[in-house]
């Protein structure tokens, strides 16, 4: 039987982040920011892990893009991602896990534009929340609390009885400073994320039980 990750907890929503957590896009995204990171004499090899989470104005500021050229890099890379969506495919079980949630309780949580986020969403199969956050959504990218934050207020929901789904560390501090509980989806490591929090593999072996009030539960299937 799955371990069940949060014992007698009830949750008033969950907040997803996209890339990591229901979908996998590293392959396709790794690719992209390869080539961009390549023209600019960037070292690809580090460059690459530090990329994941984070919205692109705070990486490409990160590496020293100046301020005049800066909306136009962006603009560029994410046409890139827009048209360069070989490889993503949903996490295990997201595309069941997501459905079978009343509509008003979750919303996604992304740092990828609106357009990237659709595209992305649509290749995995998965469903588009009408109250998504994404990056264009906030001043300030993960790993700030804002977009945890609008994402709770857009449901009506304290961020205190919400449950963040996320994967990379930004988006976990993200989480963490906004005040959530936070679940690791770590289906796309590769090493062992140093965390406190409860981690699963996907959604395969989840499911959820609503009761009266509309709170949440997550069940660990047998």
């Amino acid at each position: 039987m799955a371990q069940h990750p949060f014992p007698d907890r009830r949750f008033g929503a969950f907040l997803f982040d996209m890339d990591g957590t229901i979908l996998n896009s590293i392959v396709a995204a790794e690719r992209v920011w390869g080539a961009w990171a390549r023209r600019q004499g960037i070292d690809v090899d580090s460059f690459l892990p530090t990329i994941h989470g984070m919205r692109a104005i705070e990486t490409m500021r990160r590496v020293g893009i100046p301020e005049a050229v800066l909306e136009a890099e962006i603009a560029g890379l994410v046409q890139a991602e827009i048209d360069d969506v070989e490889g993503i495919v949903e996490i295990a079980g997201a595309a069941i896990f997501l459905k079978s949630l009343p509509p008003e309780r979750w919303t996604i949580v992304t740092s990828a534009p609106r357009a990237l986020a659709e595209k992305r969403l649509a290749i995995a199969g998965l469903p588009v929340p009408p109250l998504m956050v994404t990056g264009e959504d906030v001043a300030n990218g993960k790993p700030a609390p804002d977009c945890f934050l609008l994402g709770a207020r857009k449901l009506g929901v304290p961020i205190e009885e919400c449950l963040v789904f996320e994967d990379a560390p930004a988006g976990i501090r993200a989480g963490e400073a906004a005040g959530a509980t936070v679940l690791v989806i770590d289906a796309t490591h590769s090493h062992r994320l140093d965390t406190p929090h409860p981690s699963v593999s996907g959604y395969d072996a989840l499911a959820v039980s609503q009761a009266s009030d509309g709170t949440l539960e997550i069940i660990a299937k047998g």
